[in-house]
């Protein structure tokens, strides 16, 4: 069994392929509040400074997608489901002028999920 801790939607994965070809390697974190909501936030790879409490919760497009150790607590029983709508992007996220955004849609992990997942 394989279990993803974070996917996206084939929009999603179009959009964010776009975006590379526009400003090269991406990387994602999943906001958790304060000036763009919960939003996730994609970054130029790098541009982001990672510290001790952001976890690496896989990869969605190619791209890292991290998480805070705070707000992983609250969403481990759940999949993150990446996906992209129409209108204003987080104000820090790369996405922000092309009229779109990303958004972060979620599923409870089933019981054989949790168990292989250790939850």
């Amino acid at each position: 069994m394989r279990v993803e801790r974070v996917v996206a939607t084939e929009t999603a994965l179009q959009f964010i392929e776009k975006l590379k070809e526009k400003h090269g390697q991406l990387m994602f974190h999943q906001s958790g509040g304060c000036c763009d909501g919960s939003s996730p936030m994609c970054y130029h790879k790098g541009e982001l400074i990672l510290g001790d409490t952001d976890l690496l919760l896989g990869e969605i497009g190619g791209c890292p997608f991290y998480i805070s150790k705070d707000q992983y607590s609250y969403w481990k029983h759940t999949q993150l489901i990446i996906d992209v709508v129409n209108g204003r992007g987080g104000m820090f996220s790369i996405e922000g002028p092309e009229g779109k955004r990303f958004l972060t849609r979620s599923r409870v992990f089933t019981i054989e999920e949790k168990a292989f997942l250790n939850l």
